[in-house]
């Protein structure tokens, strides 16, 4: 949810009536955070504003964005949801670093230091904390989905528990979008070629390795989704709350699908012989819009996220073509089983 009350002035430190917040904290046995938190919306210059919230035992760092609202800033807009690190919604940049805010506590930091909490910088501004990821939506919606074999009852799927355990890691997804806004290709925008990022790698690889799904969806990494632009920094590894080996287990074995059939002498030659064009996919994925940095009033806000314009309204994304079956016609007198796909064990997962 965002939450958000009736407009008021901001007031730029909260302290105990009478003199310093932190003295009459350190005067109760209180320890007191000095959190520093953005405020702005798009169109209005960004700032800062600094608040010294009571630590108590257990507290994270989403508690006293709450308690903020509740003694500062009733207006400050906040996403959340479960507070149970499984929604993800409550994503932020907590000293700079990719977080859940549900998930981060106040005493991981020095609270001599002050704890800057700001929106993902790699997304548009909506206001304060709240950040607009329709973008990714838009992406996840060009994906081929899950395409099981038509000419077998669902009945009659079969497939291997080590086959399960290769794709479950991928489930456990809880679209926070962290990896989305640490990745440098999202962030920095240093392309204006699309780029689907880690998290739909990560949604296109549990389906590329499905043992019985039909589809074939390397030309759309190549062409479409962007894959080549990635280079395995492992930086959506680092921030993933699940653990995800998002490089290890999903980007590198997709990298190697496409460069096999794409880039592999052998199969050029063979794809010439039979007369097989590398026709570009007509796929387009939308381009995650940057705007220009905001100049803040205070010299501290330049550190702070930049308002970004909203996206466009995107077209209609065609569905990118399925792998033609080879499968022989006619009727069978007995049940068929599931075709496993061919290269859908040629990896190894990582455990490390």
């Amino acid at each position: 949810m965002i939450e958000t009350n009736a407009p008021v002035q901001p007031r730029a430190l909260v302290a105990a009536p009478g003199g310093d917040s932190t003295a009459a904290g350190e005067a109760r046995g209180t320890s007191i955070a000095h959190l520093r938190v953005f405020r702005g919306e798009p169109g209005t210059p960004p700032r800062f504003d600094a608040f010294d919230v009571p630590v108590e035992e257990g507290m994270v760092v989403l508690d006293a964005l709450h308690w903020v609202q509740g003694n500062g800033a009733p207006d400050l807009a906040v996403r959340w949801n479960c507070k149970a690190a499984k929604c993800g919604s409550c994503s932020a940049e907590v000293n700079g670093r990719p977080r859940l805010t549900c998930k981060t506590r106040l005493t991981d930091f020095d609270l001599a230091e002050p704890i800057t909490v700001e929106p993902m910088r790699a997304f548009p501004l909506i206001r304060d904390l709240v950040t607009d990821v329709s973008w990714n939506y838009a992406v996840n919606r060009s994906i081929e989905p899950f395409t099981p074999p038509t000419d077998v009852p669902q009945a009659d799927w079969r497939w291997q528990q080590e086959d399960i355990e290769r794709v479950q890691e991928f489930r456990k997804c809880i679209e926070c979008f962290l990896c989305q806004d640490v990745c440098h290709v999202l962030r920095n925008h240093e392309t204006e070629r699309p780029f689907m990022g880690p998290r739909f790698l990560v949604r296109t690889a549990g389906l590329e390795m499905h043992p019985i799904d039909q589809a074939d969806r390397r030309r759309y990494l190549k062409d479409a989704g962007g894959v080549g632009y990635c280079n395995i920094t492992k930086c959506c590894t680092e921030v993933c709350p699940e653990h995800i080996k998002i490089t290890d287990n999903a980007i590198i074995p997709l990298k190697e699908r496409v460069a096999d059939e794409f880039y592999d002498p052998i199969q050029w030659a063979w794809r010439k012989l039979r007369g097989r064009p590398d026709a570009p996919m007509r796929t387009e994925l939308p381009v995650l819009p940057a705007g220009p940095m905001a100049t803040a009033p205070m010299a501290s806000a330049s550190e702070s996220a930049s308002p970004m314009t909203p996206p466009e309204p995107e077209a209609s994304l065609p569905t990118p073509p399925k792998r033609a079956s080879t499968r022989a016609k006619g009727p069978s007198t007995r049940a068929k089983r599931p075709r496993r796909r061919s290269d859908a064990g040629d990896e190894t997962p990582s455990e490390g």
